[in-house]
């Protein structure tokens, strides 16, 4: 019983640190969840080979209620683009499913790298662009724009995250205000984490090396102390996104990027 406690502890704080950071960042969390949730996994003796893979599905799983909770906070203020999300919802649920299914093909030092080299040069952008800059003036239509939701579910999926690490550096340059696009990517959440959390399910049933109480490769022990802790806290994150100028959450949101990139970086060598 007592080399659980590790687990509960690591499990309990990673849920409230990610839950600010979705209601902060729009994002879902996972780029939390997913490293400690790893370490603590280790702690118990999870075999090395699914370790990534319980950490990624229960990760997603917890990015359900995450953004509903997150989400909801952000429409109350008006800040969730509801007729993007239904332009965008459906290319952002094909690319996550897609997106599971090449998880388990592709090395994750590999998609460490990629990433870790993407969210360096975002955060360098967001750091040093200013305020109200943009490409265009709105979100232009076309089916070439919708290669850009495809992708966002596409590597979010992949990783255990919500997207919005994704999302808001894009919404941002298609002229949306930071408070909107932060809004309206803890929606994208909820289409990224359903596909990818039943893929990984399925991906994992019936493995031998999974530890009790887990459907596929999500955890339902670690959903379940994860899970209402961020729903808690999410919306403490988003009362304070609304209480920092457009400036300085543009400025909270390079720097997140800036130390994902790094912790990744430093995974992937």
């Amino acid at each position: 019983m007592h080399e659980l406690i590790p687990l509960v502890v690591a499990m309990l704080l990673s849920g409230c640190v990610a839950g600010l950071f979705a209601g902060l960042l729009g994002v879902g969390g996972g780029i939390v969840i997913v490293p400690m949730m790893e370490v603590a996994l280790s702690l118990i003796g999870i075999d090395p080979a699914i370790r990534m893979h319980i950490a990624v599905a229960t990760s997603l799983a917890v990015i359900i209620p995450t953004s509903l909770s997150s989400a909801r906070a952000h429409h109350k203020r008006h800040a969730v683009d509801v007729a993007l999300v239904k332009r965008w919802a459906v290319f952002v649920l094909v690319g996550a499913l897609v997106g599971t299914y090449v998880a388990a093909q592709v090395h994750s030092r590999v998609l460490s790298a990629i990433f870790a080299v993407f969210a360096f040069l975002i955060s360098i952008k967001m750091l040093l662009r200013q305020q109200d800059k943009a490409m265009v003036s709105d979100v232009p239509n076309g089916f070439w724009v919708s290669l850009i939701p495809t992708c966002i579910g596409f590597f979010s999926s992949m990783m255990g995250i919500g997207g919005g690490t994704f999302s808001v550096m894009i919404l941002t340059l298609f002229g949306k205000p930071i408070h909107s696009a932060v809004g309206t990517a803890s929606l994208f959440g909820l289409f990224i984490a359903v596909p990818g959390t039943i893929g990984f399910m399925v991906a994992g049933w019936g493995n031998p090396l999974l530890p009790p109480l887990s459907l596929g490769y999500v955890s339902l022990v670690g959903f379940a102390l994860i899970a209402p802790a961020t729903v808690l806290t999410a919306p403490i994150g988003a009362r304070i996104a609304h209480g920092l100028s457009q400036r300085n959450l543009n400025l909270v949101f390079g720097l997140f990027l800036l130390v994902a990139a790094i912790r990744m970086m430093t995974r992937a060598i």
